[in-house]
């Protein structure tokens, strides 16, 4: 095999190794081990969520789906809108979607990510990781899954609202 003809930068000191599927906890909204897939095909991060309602004052409530198979187990959020976009979906079609704020907790590392709100339940993961989320900490090795802590089902601790 024959060298690359230029040196790829990375640390390996500051980025983590997570696999392609990883459980991460979204602790501002009350939630631990919810299913992620790292993708990083997609530049965004997205949510799998349901009845989603724009409230005065520049925020949304909507129901983040905790299990695929049981789509009722839902936990409640209202949040604000960080912002509002046309997207294209991976069928090519364009979508108006909220986009919400929220730390990450990945692999022991707590990270602010930008949320699309759609609905994933045709998808196995309730969350999906982009590009923005995991550059600059995390490296995917594609060939892993659950790298940072077995697999659990995802579950609500206290609300953080109460």
């Amino acid at each position: 095999m024959k060298p690359l003809p230029f040196e790829i930068p990375l640390n390996k000191n500051t980025l983590d190794v997570i696999g392609w599927k990883e459980t991460v906890d979204l602790p501002d909204w009350g939630i631990e081990s919810i299913l992620a897939k790292s993708d990083t095909g997609a530049r965004r991060s997205a949510l799998d969520v349901e009845n989603i309602v724009e409230l005065p004052g520049n925020r949304v409530q909507f129901d983040i789906v905790l299990h695929r198979k049981d789509r009722s187990f839902t936990r409640s959020v209202v949040a604000p809108i960080s912002h509002q976009t046309h997207v294209r979906s991976s069928n090519g079609a364009r979508h108006e979607r909220y986009f919400v704020r929220t730390t990450v907790l990945i692999h022991g590392r707590a990270k602010e990510v930008e949320f699309s709100l759609v609905s994933r339940g045709s998808m196995v993961c309730r969350v999906l990781l982009g590009r923005k989320a995991l550059e600059g900490d995390f490296l995917v090795d594609s060939s892993l899954k659950h790298v940072s802590r077995p697999r659990m089902k995802a579950r609500m601790v206290a609300d953080p609202a109460e």
